[in-house]
């Protein structure tokens, strides 16, 4: 498939002139081409020196374009006031977000203290999003599926972090040199560790990130050497797949299975079949099958027998559980977590946590870490700190946390900068601007606390500044167009950056293994499809099998972004064309006695929706604040009134007329919830500081500008809401 030329879309969009925001007008704004980035911890790119040499400045100046082409969402307001200019970018110590506990406390009563600790004062042009930006994703699937964001291995454990840079770089020198014929050095030694935990962590990074190196213990020394067994087998099968066959003996999840590439020599394959069953026969039993005309040999895990009773000491670590609140500053929650899980030797799988919380700010939230000891996580605070992350109230728990379940987030935010729309006022005197500015903010203050903001899904839903959105993507996959869909995925950015080189090389070539060999370990989405693509190929089914090596959540993510544009059209069309009045057809939410309106996923169930009539519309029982608006699904009812018809067409102008919303090859299937069309903030506050800024590029010019006004806000926010998009209720332009 050719990927669409980006500048052709482009026509149909406003001219930069008009993207300005305006209060008294219903119109919708379209966006920029965007994918959501998901951010694993940033690894050395071994083995691809000439890569390293990336432009520092041509990424920087990228950087700033992406933060200033955020993604535009419809603009349909609530309240008509003026609103004012002011900006969230400057300070990241300016957004601090703390979560709210499903008990409806936040999760740090101390955070005024903490920020301190945890905050710096250097500026970031890029900007301040909402921790929320993913926490529906994750509720809208967690409860059907049971399943958490998981990240993928090797990627998931730094040697760097775990060995010592110094080391690691011995062991990289020591690996390379096995792939001489007569290597100088046949084993290496890694230094003593007296830990038994960290030796564990040893032994299972090394066999994720070299499956052909085999460790020894000579305690408290650890040795590497070269696996006799991988070497025999890399010359009866290529080395990609006696990669992959370690990494799935490594694993050993049962029911697993693993197939070698098509091989349609019968000697060759006896071959195999009889090293497997001399080297691994007590673990796995082989077969050969024949599928479309070729044969390959299929390796499964044998059923397990007794399971081994474990020791009491085993069940006792087992069942271990802490909780800690994270204070975390400029870093991603799976980065965070990764970097723990390397430093404590432990899965990333092994924490728990209620949300994800936003990487460009300052965020507190709830954790639980299983088999270790709150004692043990105290040892290790001090490493943690180094990375700007600072543990407290650690403690033991019975059990683990559950994806969703909190109430909210309060967010404590400082909008700098502030001025009054249009330029006649840049030019009034400082105490009649000031004036002017106090009562614009009083009354768009009021106006929120009262009539809410339209509950639009944040750009962070849909990715900003990027080439291609996740929804562009979600659609591809559920009309179950996989090529496209993984074309899509692999549109590369503007620039020469190493990822934006590796996919433009795979679109160019559709060649996975060149194309894996140019993509930096920190991609590990990329690096896992790209390795399901060399193994099954880039056809249809090779385009299905790379996207069932992503982890459920992820897969699913896509899905919920294109319903997720769907839902934010089809609010803005909802109020500009029926008005802002409950009107017959419109579904709301009929609450009963002892039942809550929404679940711990912040959704509505079927069970609980009513269809307003002709007489609650005349009797006004129902107010704009009660309707909802469904999130497109195979579950869900959608509004008996023009809305409905609506949602017909606009499907199938995106080919989706008779979709299932479930796409069974990739064993995704959505339900649908309800979203309700307004939100509400919670103990709304706000101050006013003062702060001095200078003309021209500061100190350079020496001019003093007049002081400026910076606002303080803080309010709470239902865990599927977004801080940026009541601010721009606020402030009737993108903050």
């Amino acid at each position: 498939m050719k990927i669409k030329d980006n500048k052709s879309t482009n026509e149909n969009k406003p001219a930069e002139s008009d993207r300005t925001c305006r209060f008294n007008e219903r119109h919708v704004i379209w966006s920029h081409d965007a994918e959501v980035a998901w951010t694993l911890p940033p690894r050395l790119y071994l083995h691809r020196k000439l890569l390293v040499y990336t432009r520092c400045q041509r990424l920087n100046e990228a950087a700033m374009k992406q933060d200033s082409d955020a993604v535009n969402l419809p603009a349909c307001f609530i309240s008509s006031h003026e609103g004012f200019h002011g900006s969230i970018k400057n300070f990241i110590k300016d957004f601090v977000v703390t979560e709210i506990d499903i008990s409806g406390h936040r999760v740090n009563t101390v955070a005024d203290k903490q920020t301190s600790d945890c905050s710096s004062s250097y500026k970031t042009s890029a900007e301040c999003k909402d921790n929320n930006s993913l926490v529906l994703q994750g509720t809208d699937f967690s409860a059907e599926y049971g399943e958490d964001i998981a990240l993928p291995s090797p990627e998931t454990f730094d040697l760097g972090v775990i060995l010592g840079q110094t080391v690691s770089d011995e062991l990289e020198q020591f690996v390379l040199t096995l792939k001489d014929e007569n290597p100088a050095k046949q084993e290496l030694s890694l230094g003593s560790f007296t830990d038994k935990h960290h030796r564990a962590n040893v032994h299972r990074a090394i066999r994720h990130r070299f499956p052909f190196l085999m460790t020894v213990t000579i305690q408290p020394e650890i040795r590497v050497r070269e696996d006799p067994d991988y070497r025999e087998l890399s010359q009866l099968v290529t080395e990609d797949e006696a990669e992959d066959f370690f990494r799935f003996i490594d694993a050993k999840v049962q029911g697993s299975s693993y197939t070698f590439g098509p091989d349609d020599s019968k000697e060759h394959r006896t071959a195999v079949h009889h090293f497997l069953s001399r080297r691994f026969g007590k673990l796995v039993e082989t077969k050969s099958f024949n599928d479309k005309g070729t044969t390959a040999i299929s390796v499964r895990l044998r059923e397990r027998g007794r399971p081994k009773k474990r020791s009491a000491d085993e069940r006792k670590e087992e069942e271990v559980y802490t909780a800690f609140i994270l204070c975390k500053e400029n870093l991603e929650t799976l980065e965070a977590i990764s970097y723990m899980a390397a430093v404590l030797g432990v899965l990333p799988s092994d924490f728990t946590y209620a949300g994800i919380k936003d990487k460009r700010a300052i965020t507190y939230q709830s954790m639980v870490i299983k088999k270790v000891s709150p004692q043990r996580l105290k040892e290790k605070t001090s490493e943690f700190e180094k990375r700007g992350m600072h543990l407290s109230q650690i403690h033991s728990v019975s059990e683990p946390l559950r994806l969703g379940r909190l109430q909210g987030n309060h967010f404590d935010l400082v909008v700098r900068d502030l001025r009054p729309h249009g330029t006649g006022e840049a030019h009034s005197s400082g105490a009649h601007t000031h004036s002017r500015l106090a009562a614009l903010v009083e009354e768009a203050v009021e106006n929120v606390k009262a009539r809410g903001f339209v509950n639009y899904y944040g750009p962070q839903r849909f990715g900003s500044g990027q080439s291609v959105q996740s929804d562009q993507v979600g659609l591809a996959l559920l009309k179950e167009d996989m090529v496209s869909a993984v074309r899509l995925f692999f549109t590369p950015e503007e620039g020469d950056d190493p990822p934006s080189q590796a996919k433009r090389h795979f679109l160019q070539t559709s060649n996975a293994k060149e194309t894996l060999a140019l993509m930096p370990l920190f991609k590990a989405r990329e690096r896992l499809m790209l390795r399901a693509l060399n193994r099954y190929g880039t056809g249809l089914d090779g385009c299905a099998q790379a996207w069932l090596s992503l982890p459920h959540s992820m897969r699913v993510f896509y899905l919920h972004a294109y319903c997720s544009r769907v839902w934010n059209e089809a609010v803005a069309h909802r109020l500009s064309t029926m008005g802002h009045r409950a009107k017959r057809g419109d579904l709301v939410w009929m609450e009963k006695k002892g039942q809550n309106k929404l679940d711990d996923a912040g959704e509505t169930s079927s069970a609980q929706i009513h269809v307003v009539t002709d007489q609650e519309e005349q009797g006004g029982i129902y107010k704009l604040g009660h309707v909802l608006l469904p999130m497109p699904g195979n579950t869900v009812k959608y509004p008996e009134n023009a809305m409905g018809t609506w949602y017909q067409e606009r499907l199938a102008r995106d080919g989706l007329g008779d979709c299932r919303f479930r796409v069974s090859s990739l064993k995704l299937n959505l339900p649908g919830c309800y979203r309700p069309l307004l939100a509400f903030p919670r103990n709304l506050r706000y101050q006013f500081q003062r702060a001095t800024s200078r003309e021209g590029g500061g100190e350079a010019s020496g001019e003093r500008k007049q002081d400026s006004l910076a606002l303080a806000l803080s309010f709470d926010l239902d865990s599927s809401c977004y801080a940026t998009i009541c601010l721009r209720e606020i402030m009737k332009c993108d903050p």
